[in-house]
């Protein structure tokens, strides 16, 4: 990933609602969501909603697909890993247990 891409890509998520959006969408997993379930469940409108999804979509981080009249939107989880591994490239110095409690943070609990 390239600097300008990655900075493209935070100015994206630094919005109260994109944030939120984005999160929202992890949530929602390989299935994502319609516009309307994603309006209705941050309770903002249509409008409102497709501006950021927009901004979302041409940062890298949501895609989306047509279903018939309706539209679905995903995370893209793979731009988020493009953006984590830009920003953690240098994080250890060659010592990845500097980096450990990171990686157990963003890490999936399979176990639940």
């Amino acid at each position: 990933m390239e600097k300008n891409h990655a900075i493209n890509s935070l100015a994206a998520l630094a919005h109260d609602m994109r944030i939120d959006i984005f999160r929202l969408l992890v949530k929602a997993g390989a299935d994502g969501l319609a516009a309307g379930e994603i309006a209705q469940s941050l309770d903002v409108r249509s409008n409102t909603l497709s501006n950021n999804l927009n901004i979302l979509a041409r940062s890298g981080l949501v895609r989306s697909a047509r279903e018939g009249r309706s539209i679905r939107y995903f995370a893209r989880v793979d731009g988020m890993q493009n953006l984590l591994g830009f920003l953690m490239e240098d994080c250890c110095g060659g010592r990845p247990d500097l980096c450990a409690k990171v990686f157990e943070q963003i890490a999936c609990n399979m176990e639940t």
